[in-house]
């Protein structure tokens, strides 16, 4: 596969999606959905926005529900092939002490797509959370010093495993967001003046929610980029753009968010009219200009 620092419109954004043992069919199903739904171009049905990718140990995984899934690689394969992915999304169910403990999949796989943005910056990829997958995040400390959320039910255990990573490992403690449908971290598109934009919620804006109104953010298709490389590598996780959702509806709407930035709003909103969504938009932390 070609190396290539963004997706384009002529080209499908490569997603991988990690199934463990008995996760939750929703977390998958949804943000599936909302993904495959997307189109480059509205008016041309061969124009899917997303290429997905199933992982998991086995021919076929079980989930929670019931339901059997087919996997189409492999863990091995997925760690192989890690490099060619944007997106690596991580689904929750299942998040029990014998996989953390164990760090069994899909915790490794996780760890090993960060190390790789960091490693090699010039390419923009995604780590997403859907509902409970963020303590698989938390535990490995991947969110250290960034904000975050989860299921409101684990919101506890996720803030304690989150301080447990940092006292652990010596690094910065995680900001929990309670109020999010989702939160983005390492938001590196232009999206026009901060002092504007009332999206983007720093850290000193606390005290303050954020608007659910998206202004001056940029399509991922057909921005020009005026990022530079080094700047992005000095970014937490060699500028990985994390995003950690609320339970299944508000992963649908981290899903409609993604589709948002590397699509365009207006595909974001056509998949949430197609699939009668009423898109509730999160919090975006750290947004830069650059």
């Amino acid at each position: 596969m070609a190396h290539k620092s963004s997706a384009v419109a002529d080209e499908p954004i490569d997603v991988l999606f990690a199934l463990h043992p008995k996760f939750n069919l929703m977390d998958f199903a949804g943000p599936l959905e909302v993904l495959t739904t997307a189109l480059h171009d509205a008016n041309d049905p061969s124009s899917r926005a997303f290429e997905v990718t199933i992982a998991s140990g086995e021919p076929t995984v079980l989930s929670d529900q019931g339901v059997t899934i087919q996997s189409q690689i492999t863990w091995k394969e997925a760690h192989e092939r890690l490099s060619e992915f944007d997106v690596l999304i991580v689904v929750g169910g299942n998040v029990n002490d014998a996989i953390l403990k164990a760090k069994a999949e899909p915790m490794p796989l996780i760890t090993a797509y960060s190390e790789i943005q960091k490693a090699d910056p010039t390419r923009e990829r995604t780590l997403l959370s859907i509902c409970t997958g963020s303590i698989f995040l938390a535990e490995l400390g991947i969110l250290s010093g960034l904000s975050a959320t989860t299921h409101p039910d684990y919101m506890t255990q996720f803030e304690n495993l989150c301080s447990h990573s940092a006292v652990r490992d010596a690094t910065e403690r995680t900001d929990v967001i309670e109020d999010a449908r989702y939160v983005v971290n390492n938001l590196r598109f232009d999206i026009g003046d901060e002092d504007e934009n009332p999206y983007v919620r720093r850290k000193s804006d606390a005290g303050r929610r954020p608007s659910n109104a998206r202004k001056g953010s940029m399509s991922f298709k057909g921005a020009t980029r005026r990022e530079s490389i080094a700047r992005r590598a000095a970014m937490r996780l060699g500028g990985l753009r994390v995003i950690t959702s609320g339970g299944v509806a508000a992963g649908m709407d981290a899903a409609l968010y993604l589709v948002s930035v590397m699509v365009s709003e207006e595909s974001a909103n056509e998949v949430a009219r197609f699939m009668q969504l009423t898109w509730t938009k999160g919090v975006v932390v750290d947004g830069l200009d650059v």
